[in-house]
């Protein structure tokens, strides 16, 4: 018989000790003693307990295929959450853009949004995260907290909410490239292949939207896409080492200060009248989006991968264009549901795709 059928067998589990440092715990029979790291592990493929860094000290988790198929479902489920959460985002930005100037609903979306996640850090005591963590939450702040609302929201004054939406259809693609990049993630050629043909289908219902012309709301969507890629993948790298929720959450905390002073400077400059819908769109842009959103898509992110669960978003313009044709009255082309059946598509070849 192997040593590891044994039923006295000795398992190497790391657990945190007093000291901070992380060791490994053995345990035969009622006695467990603790050795220095890189001792006793097992089998990179057998099914395990371990205690991972972040969660309370004997909290058990346990990995194996079953296990890490679940997690797979479950950050699918997460992110394609997220994404019908984003495809309200620019509808309910009109409806804000309707009372108030763009600076300042940007500003105040901000300050509420982080005021709701500062109040949960607090209720909930979470630590302040480690020094090497603050500048991949300052990319994520000025990525997805500060920068795509505010070139969104400029780019909404002059550009219709389908049009924008579609346009932004790229960001799956921008935030695969941005992935690849920055945390050395190689997708196979099916993967790019499909993500591409999404791309192109995408470009396609652009040119054909708008024929064909590049305006100044098109340049600002464009450094949106950037911007927004930068902040996912940073985030969804973060929330690999720490709950998704705090990543936004310390991202809204860290710009506090900035979109405090921003809109006290922004408010006596623009219009600012809270009508119905303009306050139901800044509620849920700083709420529904900014938040709540951006929690389950970054939960989703660290399950399943950046480059998996950006493609999902290949379906949000999609969601947005029947948004606002309910929402705002604005008119769908036929070319909308042949859109829809190619992303789709798409979105299948890449969630099958390995890599």
């Amino acid at each position: 018989m192997r040593a590891h059928d044994s039923a006295t067998e000795s398992r190497g589990i790391a657990v945190r000790t007093s000291a901070g440092s992380t060791g490994v715990a053995r345990s035969v029979g009622a006695t467990a003693t603790t050795e220095p790291p890189g001792t006793g592990a097992g089998p990179a493929s057998e099914s395990r307990s371990e205690t991972r860094p972040g969660s309370s000290t004997g909290a058990v988790h346990t990995t194996g295929p079953d296990h890490d198929r679940r997690r797979r479902r479950a950050g699918t489920a997460q992110a394609a959450l997220g994404v019908v959460a984003f495809s309200l985002t620019f509808p309910s930005t009109a409806w804000g853009l309707e009372g108030i100037g763009p600076w300042s609903f940007v500003a105040l979306r901000c300050v509420l949004s982080a005021v709701i996640a500062g109040g949960c850090l607090l209720a909930l005591r979470v630590p302040v995260p480690p020094r090497a963590h603050w500048a991949g939450l300052a990319v994520v702040g000025g990525g997805v907290v500060i920068g795509f609302p505010l070139l969104t929201s400029l780019a909404l004054q002059t550009s219709s909410t389908s049009h924008a939406a579609v346009v932004v259809g790229l960001l799956p693609l921008t935030t695969a490239v941005f992935s690849a990049l920055r945390t050395g993630a190689r997708p196979s050629r099916t993967f790019w292949a499909a993500a591409l043909a999404g791309a192109a289908a995408v470009l396609a219902f652009t040119a054909q939207q708008s024929g064909g012309s590049l305006s100044t709301a098109d340049l600002y969507l464009f450094g949106s896409l950037l911007v927004c890629a930068a902040g996912y993948t940073e985030g969804g790298r973060l929330a690999r080492e720490m709950p998704g929720w705090q990543v936004i959450g310390w991202a809204l905390v860290l710009c506090l200060p900035l979109t405090v002073a921003w809109a006290a400077v922004a408010l006596p400059h623009e219009p600012f009248q809270l009508t119905a819908h303009s306050s139901i769109g800044l509620l849920y842009s700083a709420v529904g989006s900014q938040f709540l959103g951006l929690l389950i898509w970054y939960r989703g992110m660290a399950a399943i991968g950046i480059p998996k669960a950006s493609q999902l978003q290949l379906a949000q313009p999609l969601l947005t264009l029947v948004w606002s044709l309910f929402l705002l009255g604005e008119d769908m082309t036929p070319a909308a549901p042949l859109t829809a059946v190619a992303v789709l598509v798409c979105i299948a070849v890449t969630q099958r795709a390995r890599g």
